[in-house]
């Protein structure tokens, strides 16, 4: 594969621009971030963030699962 092939060819299979993925997966990090420190304030003191976690967990796989990426492979489910 092309080096360039490495920033381009998996944008383009989701209908994005290499500036435009960029963005989603930081802001998808910094999802996942967030939902990782209020499971961790969950687990020190469980009267905190009950559902932070989950409904941030939820929101992210919607987005990540719609439009043309609910058209690539699931890589981490194929056999």
């Amino acid at each position: 594969m092309a080096f360039g092939k490495y920033f381009t060819e998996h944008p383009a299979s989701v209908d994005e621009t290499y500036a435009e993925h960029f963005r989603v997966a930081t802001s998808c990090a910094g999802s996942l971030a967030i939902a990782a420190g209020a499971a961790l304030v969950h687990a020190v003191v469980p009267a905190l963030c009950e559902k932070t976690a989950s409904r941030r967990i939820k929101a992210l796989h919607a987005r990540v699962t719609s439009g043309a990426r609910a058209e690539t492979p699931d890589v981490m489910n194929a056999a």
